[in-house]
């Protein structure tokens, strides 16, 4: 164990590259006294480790930086996208195979949203995928109560304001009503704490159903509730410019999309095919 100015990376760091949790979650986790390093537990996040530390996050040891992996996982309903929640919901996390290894969400998909969640081992990648400055297109199915036309979707287009907060315009296309609901598919290149359900309801419209189809070049597509699906090493390549056998994260470059989700592993079996789940430890 070393001093903040020796060699070495920063304790959050190295938790975030073997997956342990984000950086500001490995931060939390250690002023919450939950890390322990050659046995003693630490209260401060400014402190460099080496290879050579023995690292315990909850009494178990951190083992080395992992390559990077990253999954596509669909989401249902009635879930929270958190580690654990404070109201003892049921977590994605809660509901995840027993063999996949400890993983992080990109981004938030709210109880009452499903659809896609990317699910990664690396705390960079969580990172650098949630940023609005990759430019990625999120986009949804909606379906909301009320009744719509042009002018009041370009409100939408345009950008509107909700509780003093500005959303960015939304890429929206009304595709269908049916009975008292419309249906529609939305753009976002941010995601704001539930901006669809907020913005909609700026113009009048109530959202009682809403599905990420996708998240940049990454797709739903016919995965099962509940499923989840690796992405293959080239498709990582391919798309974000990785290495993924290389830990850890380097800068990359981004490439033109394509659909990788017909380049995926098989999708693991969803929880009703898999039968009754042990909670994970």
């Amino acid at each position: 164990m070393t001093q903040s100015e020796h060699q070495g990376d920063r304790i959050a760091k190295v938790l975030s590259r073997a997956g342990v949790a984000s950086r500001r979650e490995a931060e939390r986790m250690i002023l919450d006294g939950r890390v322990r390093v050659n046995g003693v537990q630490i209260d401060s996040p400014a402190l460099n480790v080496s290879p050579k530390d023995r690292i315990l996050v909850d009494g178990k040891p951190v083992g080395a930086a992992e390559p990077i992996r990253l999954w596509r996982y669909h989401k249902p309903l009635g879930l929270v996208t958190t580690e654990r929640d404070e109201k003892g919901r049921k977590t994605v996390f809660d509901d995840l195979p027993e063999d996949m290894p400890r993983v992080l969400s990109i981004g938030r998909l709210d109880l009452n949203s499903e659809g896609l969640l990317l699910l990664t081992n690396d705390g960079a990648l969580k990172r650098r995928l949630e940023l609005p400055s990759t430019g990625w297109v999120r986009k949804y199915r909606v379906r909301a109560k009320g009744t719509a036309d042009e002018p009041l979707l370009d409100r939408l287009r345009k950008g509107v304001e909700a509780d003093g907060e500005r959303f960015q315009p939304m890429d929206i296309t009304l595709d269908r009503v049916q009975g008292a609901n419309v249906w529609f598919t939305v753009g976002l290149r941010e995601g704001k704490n539930r901006e669809v359900r907020r913005a909609f309801s700026v113009i009048g419209l109530e959202v009682n159903r809403l599905i990420r189809i996708s998240y940049g070049p990454f797709q739903l597509g016919q995965l099962e509730k509940g499923a989840v699906e690796e992405v293959r090493p080239k498709v990582l390549r391919d798309q974000l410019g990785l290495d993924p056998t290389a830990a850890p994260l380097a800068a990359a470059r981004q490439n033109p999309a394509a659909d990788p989700s017909k380049s995926a592993r098989k999708p693991a079996r969803s929880r009703q095919q898999r039968g009754p789940a042990k909670p994970r430890k």
